[in-house]
């Protein structure tokens, strides 16, 4: 259950009726008969790699006319680390005594030479979270080692970084330890924008995001770039109701920010997680993605006076800085910066699969080219008696 405006939210609550092939029929219609007013093709970029895969495992690229195409975002948080950092959890994985936790994904992407899971399979504890809660009794359980949290994500998981210092501080656990590769969504795409190469018309802000941070965050780019911007929920029906929504603003020539999914979306966000964030974390000077390069306050830190729980100040003879390129092959930045697709990549679905990946693109569950070799062979529409059978 989750909690939205004081009342009991069931998760049903956030799909249910949201993946009906009648009414993704029916928007569709909608959009094909709106964009033969288009004057121009119209990319939209989903910026989340949730919506990615929504995309891909519904079909939806088959549903809309030809004036509209999708472009795949930096939306992927396990996509966008660079090797160098996949280096540093790999050197802390390797010290004596140490115990290095992260979450899912993550294990799995390749550094410049091996990846956290070959690592494991060595001997050296590396230890994926169900939550990042967990960091605390591992801890706890395990004194005479450090144990140090090798924490990713977007502003959606951030709080819950920020809430796992809180209760080490007041516990007083002097062997937890935090690497933080905490992103930001807006800096990013402000960069992606500004990008010569730039061919994006339109923008699907990312939902979960936006609960944390508020749809606010977004008001920027709209008023820097004058393109639509909606933020979408991640079922199909939320993603072509987006659209269209879109193609509306387009054709009126007045781009602004609208939210789609007010369901549990608002314009101000979690207040409480957004100042938990605040007291413990600060941006970077610069953090550099995959594909994107250097982008200034994109990132964040732990703030000095949490020293004591920072690995890149505890134990900093440990790591290197040095920047690091992808496998020369791998064609993941491009796609990142929404210039490329995954089936332009030589090695799609040959060298390159879940199985042997060799970017991160193909790893993460969000990732666009994991989300194009698992539905790309699918039946696109689901039947109504399988609908109804959900």
């Amino acid at each position: 259950m989750s909690q939205t405006k004081g009342h009991t939210l069931a998760l049903q609550q956030l799909y249910q009726g949201f993946r009906d092939p009648q009414t993704m029929h029916a928007l569709a219609q909608q959009i094909a008969e709106k964009a033969k007013q288009l004057s121009c093709p119209l990319r939209v970029m989903e910026v989340c790699g949730g919506h990615t895969h929504t995309v891909m495992k519904y079909g939806l690229k088959s549903l809309l006319p030809e004036q509209i195409e999708f472009i795949h975002g930096p939306g992927c948080p396990v996509c966008i680390m660079p090797k160098e950092r996949i280096d540093q959890a790999i050197a802390l994985a390797k010290m004596d005594n140490t115990i290095l936790l992260t979450l899912g994904d993550m294990i799995r992407v390749p550094g410049s030479k091996t990846s956290l899971a070959k690592v494991r399979a060595k001997g050296h504890d590396v230890r994926a979270l169900y939550t990042p809660m967990d960091a605390i009794q591992i801890a706890q359980q395990n004194p005479d080692k450090q144990v140090i949290f090798f924490a990713i994500g977007f502003e959606t998981t951030t709080p819950m970084t920020a809430a796992v210092l809180q209760q080490a501080q007041q516990l007083r656990l002097t062997n937890l330890f935090f690497h933080i590769n905490h992103v930001l969504v807006p800096p990013a795409v402000s960069a992606l924008l500004g990008d010569d190469d730039c061919r994006i018309g339109a923008l699907i802000g990312p939902s979960h995001v936006s609960v944390i941070a508020g749809a606010k965050i977004y008001q920027p780019l709209v008023d820097s770039y004058g393109l639509p911007i909606v933020v979408s929920g991640f079922e199909p029906v939320d993603v072509m109701q987006s659209l269209l929504m879109i193609v509306e603003q387009v054709l009126e020539n007045k781009p602004h920010l609208q939210i789609q999914y007010s369901r549990a979306v608002n314009w101000e966000g979690n207040l409480k997680a957004q100042q938990l964030i605040e007291q413990f974390l600060v941006p970077r000077a610069t953090f550099r993605w995959r594909g994107l390069g250097e982008i200034p306050n994109s990132a964040l830190q732990l703030r000095p006076e949490f020293a004591q729980w920072d690995t890149e100040q505890v134990f900093a003879d440990h790591l290197s800085n040095e920047a690091l390129d992808d496998h020369k092959l791998c064609i993941c930045g491009d796609i990142l910066r929404g210039i490329a697709q995954p089936k332009d990549c030589r090695v799609f679905g040959k060298g390159c699969d879940p199985q042997r990946p060799l970017g991160s693109c193909m790893v993460s569950s969000e990732g666009a080219c994991h989300a194009y070799y698992r539905y790309a062979n699918v039946p696109k529409m689901p039947s109504r008696a399988q609908e109804i059978s959900r």
